[in-house]
């Protein structure tokens, strides 16, 4: 009950996921596209807020990088602004890069349908909008049938549909300089980070 009144109060910080401290240039120049290492796969994935799930993904053993950022809209290099304005089409989503050897697509799937509520329609929670929505955005044609697969299973353990898009990867737009790592920069300054993303990352019993 009191972590409920918690985030009842502090709806609006949690608007957009952001507070507005000042900024520099380079803070909020966007960030540069991950490299891929010889051999490695690049997936990219939207569950809502990108800060959640970034904390989330570079935890696990066998990924190389997880960069937020947007995809799957119709505007070229949008702003943060922008994308909350839900006009670009865009998802705040992570672009993982991963070592098939050590971690394989269907692992990150397993932890992609455990990060968030994949039944909700454009929402996360206190965050609403086109750009929360649920999708897995493949590179290769295996990804694709590993991500079918995956959401079939996944079904079986929600009692409402699954909504998770499945498509094809569009050009990938690096966040802001800001949003990378942020939660590892930012956890004990912003509300939002000891409210929403310190307990997932306790119930997943990942480092917080």
């Amino acid at each position: 009950m009191l972590r409920k009144l918690l985030i009842l109060l502090l709806a609006p910080v949690f608007a957009c996921c952001e507070t507005k401290p000042p900024m520099n240039a380079d803070q909020k120049a966007p960030a540069e596209k991950p490299k891929v290492p010889e051999g490695a796969e690049v997936i990219t994935l939207a569950n809502g807020c990108f800060w959640c799930s970034e904390a989330a993904y570079r935890q696990l053993p066998g990924v190389y990088s997880a960069v937020s950022g947007y995809m799957g809209g119709h505007v070229e290099n949008p702003t943060y602004e922008q994308v909350c304005d839900a006009t670009t089409g865009h998802a705040e989503c992570v672009q993982v890069v991963f070592d098939p050897k050590k971690i394989t697509a269907t692992k990150l799937l397993e932890w992609f349908w455990n990060l968030h509520d994949p039944t909700t329609l454009n929402r996360q929670g206190n965050d609403e909008g086109p750009q929360y929505r649920s999708a897995i955005f493949y590179s290769t044609d295996a990804q694709k049938a590993v991500a079918e697969a995956s959401k079939k299973e996944a079904q079986e353990k929600f009692e409402d549909k699954i909504v998770t898009e499945i498509t094809k990867a569009s050009t990938f737009y690096p966040a802001e300089n800001y949003h990378q790592n942020y939660y590892e920069l930012n956890k004990s300054k912003n509300p939002y980070c000891q409210a929403i993303i310190t307990p997932k990352l306790k119930k997943l019993k990942l480092e917080h």
